[in-house]
């Protein structure tokens, strides 16, 4: 994610930090300050904050290695003012998958919680049970009951809540996907509303935020799985393009602008004698072309890292290589030979085409039962 800084690597997962957590510290030191707290309350805030984003990295890394279980890697983790993003290089394909990967952030947060009242029981002072939600409970105290509210607001069955993908993973195991999630986004969209107005009768912007996070996050999951439903049993070929250019490795990058100008492709494949040899991307040429290396032949600049596609492979999956790697568009070969070129946007053409059909589809079977 831009904007952010880099904290290091967990489990080999890099962990870092937008820089938008800076106003959250701001807000909590404004907080304290107002009130006329002393330094040593401003300070004891600020390292709660720091200890609950330690428990929500580690929430995060519950749902990352768990993912990991089932081959699906983990970009990075990123701390953000209103919580951690895990971004997975994939979404998992089974219902049991989804609903075990998003059942081990909150179980994290259940070990963590129940460690710390059992350390406050242990060895502390006070009653975990009875005197940690006061304002001046112990630093640990509060950190066990901060937990304790992460595992019942992310078990909330609305997305993108953790709850809101438990909640379709279970009705994915009886109903279809799609089905399923628009089940689960009914149920979010419903708990934003009831958020949004107790929000807004009760003046708590916070609430408010919720509610549109909440929404917007359902709607989302709802398009998403839309498009994935269009996209079943589709192979790459029924969405790639078979009118594109292709240049030779000799080629000179000025030359190759020019077909960039006139053709209106972007990526072109890098090809001998029908063979595949590379990708020269357009970022590429683009930022090549401004340096003024218009003699530049494009095996200099050719990329030979990126997704290549056979033409029967399963147009979802590829997506989903593609959106991992970073490419704009990833050449399909058979036998060898380069046959087209799958774009985001002949694929953005495809399912807008689909659920078109689909729409047509409904409305003829409506119109076979409709009377007079």
């Amino acid at each position: 994610m831009r904007w952010s800084w880099s904290l290091g690597q967990l489990a080999g997962i890099r962990v870092q930090v937008h820089w938008t957590f800076l106003i959250l510290i701001g807000w909590v030191v404004l907080q304290h300050v107002s009130r006329g707290a002393s330094a040593v309350e401003v300070v004891h805030g600020v390292l709660l904050v720091l200890a609950v984003f330690g428990c929500v990295v580690l929430h995060e890394l519950g749902h990352a290695l768990t993912a990991r279980r089932f081959g699906i890697a983990t970009r990075d983790i990123t701390l953000l003012p209103i919580g951690g993003v895990a971004r997975l290089e994939r979404m998992p394909e089974r219902p049991l998958e989804e609903l075990l990967v998003a059942a081990a952030g909150p179980g994290v947060n259940v070990v963590i919680a129940g460690v710390l009242a059992a350390g406050l029981q242990l060895f502390g002072d006070v009653d975990p049970l009875t005197t940690a939600l006061a304002v001046d409970g112990t630093f640990v105290a509060q950190l066990m009951w901060i937990n304790v509210i992460l595992v019942a607001f992310n078990l909330l069955p609305a997305f993108p809540m953790d709850g809101g993908r438990i909640l379709r993973g279970i009705l994915s195991m009886r109903l279809a996907f799609a089905r399923a999630t628009a089940i689960a986004a009914l149920v979010g969209q419903l708990m934003a509303i009831l958020f949004g107005v107790a929000g807004l009768m009760g003046g708590n912007p916070f609430l408010v935020f919720i509610a549109v996070f909440v929404y917007l996050g359902a709607q989302a999951e709802t398009r998403y799985a839309q498009t994935r439903s269009v996209l079943e049993g589709v192979t790459v070929a029924d969405a790639m393009t078979t009118r594109f250019q292709v240049l030779r490795s000799d080629t000179a990058l000025g030359a190759a602008a020019e077909e960039l100008l006139t053709g209106g492709q972007e990526d072109f494949p890098i090809v001998r004698n029908g063979g595949l040899e590379g990708m020269l991307l357009r970022r590429d040429l683009v930022t090549a072309v401004r340096a003024r290396k218009h003699e530049v032949a494009v095996a200099d600049l050719m990329r030979t890292d990126c997704v290549v596609a056979e033409a029967d492979d399963s147009l979802h999956a590829t997506l989903m290589k593609m959106r991992a790697a970073r490419c704009s568009s990833a050449p399909v070969v058979r036998l060898g030979i380069v046959v087209g070129l799958l774009t985001l946007e002949s694929v953005a053409d495809h399912v807008t085409l689909g659920q078109a059909t689909r729409r047509g589809e409904r409305a003829g079977v409506a119109s076979i039962f409709a009377t007079d």
